[in-house]
C-alpha cells in the first residue's frame, strides 16, 4: 500500500513540474505569438 502512495506522490510532482514548464513557456512566448498574429493580420486584406 505504501508503494502506491509513493507512486501517486511521484506522479503529482511530475505533473506539477510539467504544468510549471508549460506556464513558463507560454509566458516567455506570449510576446512573440502576439507579434506574429499582429503581423499576419496586418498582411491579410480586410482583417
Amino acid at each position: 500500500m505504501r508503494e502506491e502512495g509513493q507512486t501517486m506522490a511521484e506522479y503529482g510532482v511530475v505533473l506539477a513540474v510539467i504544468c510549471l514548464a508549460v506556464i513558463v513557456a507560454f509566458t516567455a512566448l506570449s510576446g512573440g505569438i502576439s507579434n506574429a498574429i499582429n503581423n499576419v493580420t496586418s498582411i491579410l486584406p480586410g482583417a
